[in-house]
């Protein structure tokens, strides 16, 4: 029944929740904080209370997220927001007392420095969107923007709502241009590892073959990688005769069985293989 409880997932999300908690601990505390650089989202303005005052980043920000959970909840939905608390609540916790035991890593060169945090950070981040939640604060906006604007991708939005809480630290703790340009620099690759991990999670592969075999290589697809195919007559250009054309969508792994069988079948055959960003369909991604 859809109202019990999924344990299996539950679990499952709770161990995401505490490695994303871990890997941006380990970019705010273990990095940003001693390097001064401006960070992104409301740890961002909690890395303001840190450097004031020492408060717990993870605390602050779960406070801070109170008014705008508040405005976001009509627009998000109350699974999103359950799903948010926990991912919150446990990355807090992780942020704020297992990451700090961690031995803290000193590099001399800022740049790399910014490249480590915008890596910890964005894949933090991706791992979270992909378990349907979120890690609260900027993440509400973000996500409130995407419902409104579904055509935007996450790593866009991610990096646009970012350079005003850069932009906002620099004034307050880190008043220098270079500051902000790491702070700029660790937003953009950051919003990029998003982009990048979000679409390769339901990204594949798809083969356009031209062939006089294409029944054999659909049954050999099929018994092979079981996959699907569709079989279609298209006309040469040039020769103007009927060719078959066999279309099959497949993950990037199957991608290099299937180059063979065609290879094996037909090495005449005219095989194009294309990246698909994403797929839905029996065998791939669900429609929404």
């Amino acid at each position: 029944m859809s109202g019990k409880i999924d344990f299996k997932k539950l679990l499952i999300d709770i161990i995401f929740d505490a490695i994303s908690g871990l890997l941006v601990g380990i970019a705010l505390y273990n990095f940003a904080a001693d390097a001064k650089f401006p960070l992104t989202g409301v740890s961002g303005i909690a890395m303001i209370f840190y450097q004031f005052f020492g408060f717990k980043i993870g605390i602050v920000t779960i406070i801070l997220n109170i008014p705008i959970v508040l405005i976001s909840y009509r627009i998000l939905g109350r699974k999103f927001m359950f799903r948010s608390f926990k991912t919150m609540i446990i990355g807090s916790v992780i942020m704020d007392y297992v990451t700090p035991l961690i031995p803290k890593v000193q590099l001399d060169n800022e740049l790399l420095t910014a490249v480590v945090v915008a890596i910890l950070t964005g894949i933090s981040y991706a791992i979270i969107y992909m378990r349907k939640s979120s890690t609260g604060g900027a993440d509400f906006i973000i996500m409130t923007i995407k419902a409104k604007r579904p055509h935007m991708s996450l790593g866009r939005i991610f990096f646009l709502v970012d350079v005003a809480v850069i932009l906002l630290d620099t004034v307050c703790y880190s008043p220098s241009i270079e500051s902000m340009c790491y702070g700029l620099i660790i937003s953009y690759l950051a919003s990029l590892v998003v982009d990048k991990m979000m679409l390769s999670a339901d990204s594949g592969k798809m083969a356009m073959i031209v062939t006089n075999k294409a029944q054999q290589m659909a049954d050999a697809i099929t018994e092979g990688v079981d996959r699907g195919s569709t079989i279609f007559t298209a006309k040469g250009g040039y020769t103007g005769q009927d060719r078959q054309v066999l279309m099959c969508a497949c993950s990037n792994k199957q991608m290099y069985e299937i180059s063979r069988m065609v290879k094996t079948i037909d090495v005449d055959a005219f095989i194009v293989i294309l990246e698909s960003h994403e797929i839905y369909g029996e065998g791939f991604k669900r429609f929404k």
